[in-house]
């Protein structure tokens, strides 16, 4: 009788949400049939392993509990052979902790920020015989309709899709040999999904406590040239990243238009009035990341075999469904508070004392939403333009978008 074939289980163990993503996609690319657990401590681990080991475990040395370290002292401790593969990974790379970790042979010793590239080759000589090649077919079609589809996906969304020119980059960046941050980082500051993620990695546990990021700049210097390439990479090979739907493309390019151009125009209008002209370029770019986020999952309700859309359909979900996505994506990524009453101020400005920045927000977005042919020195007249003592004559000079 043949031997049913088994697809492998791979357990990655790291508290750091952003990471354990990034080790996930890496492991889907490598092999898109593997059966993935993702834990966040030692116990749970040594719960789910009471019954078997996996066919790989990709562990954080930091793992809270008894630590990757130990963990890996346990699982050789069993004497499988062969010895359960077991993959490092690592801030530590001091002489005394190699020492350490070497009488236990982790199949991996990986220094954080890992290589993802090398990552991934590992993987694949690991979990692939050689010349074996795995296809994996589409998921089975959502039963339920498009509306019920995106009230379960708001809690879940993975966010925006990339801008096609990003996606492109990092794709080519993770088939090269070498490559450089400082080549990636103007496209980075053009892309809200990569932004918001990057500023959410570098305020999340796993990093250094301080003030918090609200910048890209202020996040990329945080989490380091390696560490923020391979988050960024890791996006670029999540499921949907991109929009192919015709129907949504149109207002992918539209959105991601007004995002920039309130970005740009929160920036110019800040440093006139000599505010935080950064803070006020992210939280213009990062204003319509629901309606972003909400073309993404309808990309992955069609990539799912979802039915034909029509126009008033993509219209109806972005009017219903753009704020609740961009509300709760916000939370969930715990973007900082201050950050978040910023990006809000863009909408509407609320009651309380205004700062200059939240001012500033309002009035670039109202410019933003003004018709081409409008001048925008009509402008002055608005509650928050008189506050920060905008004149018509600046207003009506505010740049264009090339």
């Amino acid at each position: 009788m043949a031997e049913i074939e088994r697809t492998p289980q791979v357990l990655i163990a790291d508290a750091d949400r952003w990471s354990a993503e990034l080790l996930t996609e890496l492991v889907r690319k490598a092999r898109c049939d593997a059966h993935l657990v993702v834990l966040p401590d030692s116990s749970s681990v040594l719960e789910h392993c009471r019954d078997g080991w996996p066919d790989l475990l990709i562990v954080d040395y930091g793992l809270p509990g008894i630590g990757g370290l130990e963990l890996l002292r346990e699982v050789r401790r069993q004497r499988r052979h062969p010895p359960v593969p077991f993959f490092l990974i690592t801030e530590r790379v001091d002489a005394a902790s190699v020492r350490a970790a070497l009488p236990l042979a982790p199949t991996a010793y990986l220094a954080k920020p890992f290589n993802a590239e090398d990552l991934l080759q590992r993987l694949r000589n690991l979990l692939l015989e050689p010349g074996e090649e795995v296809s994996c077919p589409p998921s089975a079609a959502p039963r339920q309709s498009l509306e019920v589809y995106l009230a379960e996906a708001r809690g879940s969304s993975a966010g925006a899709p990339l801008l096609q020119v990003v996606r492109e980059a990092l794709e080519h960046a993770l088939e090269a040999h070498t490559h450089d941050l400082s080549e990636l980082e103007p496209l980075f500051l053009l892309d809200p999904q990569l932004t918001g993620q990057l500023i959410a990695a570098a305020n999340s546990a796993a990093q250094h406590l301080g003030s918090n990021c609200q910048t890209l700049n202020q996040a990329l210097l945080r989490l380091g040239s390696q560490h923020s390439l391979n988050l960024a990479l890791g996006l670029a090979l999540q499921r949907s990243v991109s929009l192919t739907e015709p129907l949504l493309v149109p207002h992918g390019e539209r959105i991601w238009q007004q995002s920039r151009r309130t970005a740009e125009l929160a920036r110019w209008l800040a440093q006139c009035l000599e505010g935080d002209a950064e803070r006020c370029y992210t939280a213009g770019l990062l204003h319509l990341l629901g309606d972003l986020a909400v073309l993404r999952s309808i990309q992955s309700w069609r990539d799912l075999g979802g039915e034909s859309l029509s126009a008033e359909q993509v219209e109806d979900a972005l009017h219903a469904h753009a704020a609740p996505f961009g509300s709760a994506l916000r939370t969930r990524w715990r973007l900082p508070l201050e950050l978040r009453q910023l990006i809000a101020a863009a909408f509407q400005l609320g009651g309380g004392v205004y700062s200059k920045e939240a001012l500033i927000l309002h009035v670039a977005k109202l410019a933003c939403d003004l018709p081409e042919d409008v001048d925008p020195s009509g402008l002055a007249g608005h509650k928050a333009a008189r506050m920060l003592d905008l004149d018509a004559a600046l207003l009506a000079s505010l740049p264009k978008l090339a």
